[in-house]
């Protein structure tokens, strides 16, 4: 099925590496787009070809996008301008009769339901209930990009197979890769730096999570639906959720993270505390409230229909085993935060 399938990858990091790994796996020929040449020769070792660039480099993108069959944008959920690149390289395709493949990366932070930690929602969405996600407003966090996809979508019909994996709190550490997620490393940064664990408001707000490696068996499984579907099948929900049943609260990181490195010796406090407003350029500056303390409940019932299930281990067991290590094995002196770009 994969005989001949060409792949480009634009950011193969803590998301896509994996990704690209089970895509050589399976035969595909994969090229990914790397800012740095060290990680492009540790992504030659994984079996593709790298392509030196960054995501403001249209014209590659889109160059390479008309080169190959299949598409993936793992690097981020907020870059307008790379997903645009994209689609014009998929146009391009679509005018001389070549068909496309394009998943794109969002985030369940676009359901943010700015309650900044206050309270629990009992709002769950499922992505196949198509209206609940077409719900949000249009200036949800990484909407305006995943707008412009779907009407690219609705516009080039047929010509192509787009869709939108939307993945909630990813956790998990790649030992093959050394690549850590933004959240709770973050979180853990800052306690390190400040001497305490937190959480935004009270830290009441609910969110899913997966771990990258089931997360990276989803993306697969979704593009083996995308090349056995019909383009009018795909025309009809462009959207996937992927999640492994299981939700924490955000005073559950803060008092999870505070035991952690406080066993570690690292802080004098286990209880977390709430994280004063004048701190939050050490966090995410000031889109904190709706990165680390939204409600977020998502249901991945379309891929679990295709027979995807996670398998990986939980989320604190992979904190104090795999993530906590890492991290603690950092330089911390002038960690100032996670640098968040937004679409607008």
């Amino acid at each position: 099925m994969s005989s001949g399938k060409k792949v480009f990858i634009i950011g193969p990091g803590f998301i896509g590496w994996p990704v690209l790994d089970l895509l050589v796996a399976e035969g595909y020929a994969v090229s990914a787009l790397v800012r740095r040449k060290e990680h492009g020769q540790a992504i030659e070792q994984s079996g593709a070809s790298a392509i030196l660039g960054d995501l403001n480099d249209n014209e590659l993108i889109s160059k390479h996008v008309v080169e190959n069959d299949i598409v993936f944008h793992t690097a981020t959920a907020d870059h307008l301008a790379s997903a645009q690149a994209v689609l014009d390289g998929v146009t391009s395709r679509a005018s001389k009769g070549q068909s496309t493949i394009y998943i794109h990366t969002s985030g369940t932070s676009v359901l943010d339901d700015k309650s900044m930690g206050a309270f629990r929602s009992d709002k769950i969405y499922h992505d196949d209930k198509r209206e609940e996600i077409d719900s949000v407003p249009d200036d949800a966090p990484h909407r305006p990009v995943d707008l412009t996809i779907v009407r690219a979508q609705k516009k080039l019909g047929e010509a192509a197979k787009i869709a939108i994996m939307i993945p909630p709190e990813i956790y998990g550490f790649n030992h093959k890769h050394k690549r850590l997620t933004i959240q709770f490393p973050t979180i853990a940064r800052f306690a390190l730096k400040h001497g305490f664990s937190g959480h935004v408001g009270k830290g009441l707000g609910l969110e899913s999570q997966i771990h990258v490696m089931d997360l990276a068996r989803a993306y697969i499984i979704q593009l083996h639906h995308l090349e056995q579907s019909s383009p009018k099948e795909v025309l009809e929900n462009p959207y996937f959720f992927c999640e492994n049943g299981k939700e924490f609260s955000w005073l559950e990181v803060g008092q999870e993270v505070g035991k952690a490195l406080y066993e570690a010796g690292k802080i004098k406090e286990a209880e977390p505390k709430t994280f004063p407003e004048d701190q939050y350029d050490d966090l995410f500056g000031w889109l904190t409230p709706c990165v680390i303390g939204l409600n977020s409940r998502s249901r991945a019932v379309r891929l679990r229909k295709l027979g995807w299930e996670p398998v990986e281990k939980g989320i604190w067991e992979s904190f104090r085993d795999d993530e906590l290590p890492a991290i603690l094995e950092e330089q911390h002196l002038d960690f100032k935060g996670y640098p968040v770009v937004w679409a607008v």
